[in-house]
């Protein structure tokens, strides 16, 4: 046999030596970058999480872009496409897993899920109200009455809106602003619905995770919150109605206040066919959009059902203010309504 066929061989045979050390290098460093990944989302903000999804999606598309443009084997747009996938779902994962953190501070979680919204024209003050966080196919929302946002009733058109957060979740009375806009380009950002009753006063504001301190701290309810838990929802059954009535709540570390209520109508039934049941409760301007409750235990770090959204006094037109007292009832929009509000954002 040629003598050449024996050096060709050798330099064969150290070649696949040197290509097969280094796929065990390349293997080791993946394995290695398989382990620091997860570390480092696991360390990051919720709202620094969500910019590294949004991030990752654009990202991922301009790399997709350039592979289908160049010339590149079908196995390795096939491995991309199976690593995109697969660092997607454990983004999604760690994105679920830090809207159910735990929370372990003194307050009780629902108070964290409630904020005081103040309504602005330009920097003039308008009015105060209540709402609350909602997340949603890792999308975060802020829900109210759709008459805190606009009522044409009232001649009420703010054009933006300001929100109180926590930043510490050890030290409550660490507390920032967030400003949210109404408009963009003349249209508005909030998302309301009409039923056959006519329109809901519940509305929701998407919350770009951009407009949020990283150092945020909230928490939210979601679409567990809102399923039956094993018992059904019956006259007289104990509810909270968590706000700022009157604006009033605890200033120094910024947290609402709750009032006792009670469910005062057939749950499940739309009272004179609107879309929303009565509480008995003594409420106040100011808790416009504060969430409905009853206490159940969920799987959840917040252990309440979210049965409505509370908008507005209920009385009646021919009462005599002199000789009667006020029904001391109040309407609350069902709560289902937010799949309807948060679909497709």
């Amino acid at each position: 046999m040629p003598r050449f066929f024996f050096c060709y061989l050798g330099a064969a045979v150290k070649n696949l030596q040197e290509a097969t050390e280094r796929i065990c290098e390349l293997k080791g460093s993946l394995i290695a970058l398989d382990a620091l990944l997860p570390s480092v989302i696991d360390a990051l903000p919720e709202s620094a999480l969500a910019n590294l999804v949004t991030s990752f999606d654009a990202h991922a598309e301009i790399a997709r872009t350039a592979m289908l443009h160049s010339e590149m084997s079908d196995v390795v747009l096939m491995t991309f496409e199976q690593e995109v996938a697969r660092n997607r779902a454990l983004l999604q994962r760690s994105q679920k897993s830090a809207s159910h953190v735990m929370w372990t501070g003194a307050a009780d979680a629902l108070l964290l899920t409630t904020t005081q919204i103040t309504t602005f024209l330009g920097g003039q003050a308008l009015s105060c109200a209540s709402g609350f966080f909602f997340r949603r196919d890792g999308n975060l929302f802020l829900v109210s009455n759709r008459h805190v946002f606009a009522d044409a009733g009232n001649g009420h058109f703010p054009d933006r809106v300001e929100i109180g957060l926590h930043t510490d979740a050890q030290n409550l009375t660490s507390h920032t602003v967030v400003s949210l806009p109404l408009y963009k380009d003349g249209l508005c950002l909030w998302r309301e619905a009409v039923d056959t009753g006519g329109v809901v006063d519940v509305a929701v504001l998407l919350m770009p995770a951009s407009l949020l301190p990283i150092e945020a701290i909230f928490l939210a309810f979601d679409e567990t919150h809102l399923e039956p838990t094993g018992s059904d929802v019956v006259i007289g059954d104990a509810l909270t109605i968590a706000g700022f009535p009157l604006g009033f709540h605890d200033t120094i570390h910024h947290l609402p206040v709750a009032r006792s209520a009670s469910l005062a109508s057939a749950y499940g039934v739309r009272f004179q066919q609107q879309g929303y049941f009565l509480t008995d409760a003594r409420t106040h301007r100011g808790s416009s959009g504060s969430p409905v409750v009853r206490r159940r235990q969920l799987n959840s770090p917040i252990c309440w059902q979210l049965l409505g959204v509370h908008s507005t006094r209920m009385d009646m037109k021919d009462r005599d203010v002199v000789r009667d007292e006020s029904l001391g009832l109040n309407c609350a929009w069902y709560a289902d309504v937010l799949l309807t509000l948060t679909a497709n954002a």
